[in-house]
């Protein structure tokens, strides 16, 4: 995603596969409807041709929900101290992709002690599988108030862009997938791990067997390794790693949109 990765020390991660758990109510029903449906799944540099028609900005995978108006604050820190404001907001905004899809438009901002750290819009669809694609992001960097870096930045369909998975409709243990891929800028990658985890964060304690975790790679630069965790109807909780660095994201709170 953005060219920011959170990473921190990860000690004694066990690894237990599970079977992913139906979603229930509005979610159930979709997912039944497209139980049939055939999604490609993208992996390393092959080209997707997607058909705007299939896509939605109506975003609501049980292991990430993005209704309008939903906002999430982290908090980061990393080996030296520094300590990082993380605000994720789902807009009311939409684009039209250069590849032709219609995108939700997400607002990430990344602040310390009240100033700007890195501002991205995220553009998100959901296919009619219910994965949530990746379709770009416009990302600026700041350093004493101001933009010094774009790097990053890219659309899906603009300069051989490609899009890729934020998360998978039918998650299973094993399974790998792109999350980007604009040559030389953004290029990450994704392994599920297993749907069987818990964790405890400051916003609350997730229980076994309701979290899904996820092992990310970046190619970029081959030292990242990193650990996200997902709880179903929330998002994103907790990001940790094991290489390339020791920061760690938590969740510090998160309201549902309407």
């Amino acid at each position: 995603m953005n060219a920011r990765n959170p990473i921190a020390a990860l000690v004694g991660v066990v690894v237990a596969a599970s079977a992913v758990a139906t979603a229930g109510g509005e979610n159930g029903s979709r997912a039944a409807a497209a139980a049939g449906a055939k999604c490609k799944i993208p992996r390393g540099s092959e080209q997707v041709r997607l058909n705007p028609a299939d896509f939605s900005t109506r975003i609501d995978n049980p292991y990430w929900p993005m209704r309008p108006g939903s906002r999430w604050v982290y908090r980061e820190t990393d080996p030296e101290g520094a300590k990082l404001k993380v605000v994720v907001t789902v807009t009311r905004k939409t684009k039209k992709i250069a590849n032709g899809v219609t995108a939700r438009v997400v607002h990430d901002v990344v602040s310390e002690d009240g100033k700007f750290v890195e501002v991205t819009d995220d553009w998100y669809a959901q296919d009619r599988c219910a994965n949530i694609w990746y379709l770009g992001e416009k990302t600026k960097e700041y350093e004493n108030g101001k933009v010094v870096s774009t790097e990053g930045s890219f659309e899906a369909g603009v300069d051989g862009a490609q899009p890729g998975i934020a998360m998978l409709a039918k998650p299973r243990a094993g399974v790998r997938y792109r999350q980007e891929h604009y040559v030389g800028h953004a290029e990450d990658r994704a392994e599920v791990v297993s749907l069987g985890e818990q964790v405890e964060v400051p916003f609350g304690h997730f229980k076994k067997g309701r979290v899904l975790m996820t092992r990310d790679l970046n190619p970029l630069d081959p030292k990242i390794l990193e650990y996200k965790f997902y709880a179903r109807g929330v998002g994103m909780v907790l990001a940790i790693g094991v290489s390339g660095g020791s920061d760690r994201e938590e969740l510090v709170s998160y309201s549902r949109g309407g």
